[in-house]
């Protein structure tokens, strides 16, 4: 059994993203998870999970139980360690110093070198609500989105997603090694930049020249050294420049209606062949917007699979559709 630490305030959503690198999610305390098995090198590219443990067990949010559970527990490791405690969202009215005092005085009642600079292993005891998860870390996700702020990058517009959510939004679509994700309205490439750097090939396509030259900047920037492919294409999203299947997942932020200026279409049109192309080239997807457009995914052959409303400020919620192809 494996724990999960969310980030985040969205458990539900953090909990989708993590599926993708966890089998068997299931939330039991507020910013807390645990699943059946666990993929360590995805698990360090997800954006709303910090951390996975491999689990000694759960017990009652006190530092006296965990200690009790450290010391019942059989461990087959070897090497120096150190006991990390947390409470993610101050979920619980716990010591995290006494709780690492008394896990790391049972370890060292194990047999165990504490090394808190430079150890072995990590032991991570975690309190939410009533629930204490306390287990080996065997993987954190690789944080740094403050360093590729959309203001920093080479090529700025107003409205380019957080690096955070776009990194959850390509997962979700099936970004990662061996995978071919497309964003056919790609703006600045800031959903393609995420997906890349988690080991995707990348297709991005916008009907601006503007951004596909920029997009090309930032892409360059951020994923040259990468061992990825990426392409640009100028182009209509709603009569793309490729063969049916030819990606393995797509990933797009629809215009929002004061955004939507573009020639010859209307939104609603707009979105609703942009989804069927979307249907032509990928088996599933993740489509983004400032509103419901559930009726004209299931229209363009979409089954609907999951949905969520993320609150990025007083006047805008973003509507998140996890799609798969029929």
């Amino acid at each position: 059994m494996y724990g999960l630490e969310f980030a985040g305030e969205e458990d539900a959503f953090a909990a989708r993203e993590a599926s993708v690198a966890a089998a068997g999610v299931e939330r039991v305390a507020p910013g807390l998870a645990v699943a059946d098995a666990v993929d360590a090198d995805r698990v360090r590219g997800l954006a709303y999970t910090r951390s996975a443990l491999e689990l000694l067990g759960r017990t009652d949010a006190d530092p006296d139980s965990a200690r009790v559970l450290v010391e019942a527990a059989r461990i087959d490791r070897e090497g120096s360690v150190a006991v990390r405690a947390r409470v993610p969202r101050d979920a619980a009215a716990v010591s995290t110093s006494a709780a690492e005092r008394e896990c790391g005085s049972a370890l060292v009642d194990h047999g165990f070198e504490v090394d808190l600079d430079d150890p072995d292993h990590v032991l991570r005891v975690l309190f939410a609500g009533d629930a204490c998860l306390v287990g080996w870390v065997v993987a954190e996700s690789v944080r740094g989105f403050g360093a590729r702020r959309p203001t920093d990058r080479p090529f700025f517009q107003p409205g380019s997603m957080a690096p955070m959510d776009a990194r959850a939004y390509a997962n979700i679509a099936g970004a990662g090694p061996g995978a071919r994700l497309l964003d056919p309205m790609c703006g600045t490439g800031g959903g393609l930049i995420e997906a890349g750097l988690v080991g995707s090939d990348v297709v991005g396509n916008d009907a601006q020249a503007k951004m596909v030259r920029g997009a090309r900047e930032n892409l360059a920037a951020y994923l040259d050294e990468m061992d990825v492919r990426w392409d640009l294409l100028r182009g209509d999203a709603t009569d793309l420049a490729l063969r049916d299947g030819a990606v393995d997942g797509v990933v797009f932020d629809a215009p929002y209606g004061r955004q939507s200026k573009i020639a010859r279409h209307g939104l609603a049109d707009l979105v609703s062949e942009a989804l069927a192309e979307a249907a032509r080239v990928a088996p599933r997807g993740v489509v983004i917007a400032d509103r419901s457009w559930r009726e004209a995914a299931l229209d363009a052959g979409w089954r609907v699979t999951d949905t969520f409303q993320r609150r990025v400020h007083g006047s805008l919620v973003r509507h998140v559709h996890v799609l798969e192809r029929e």
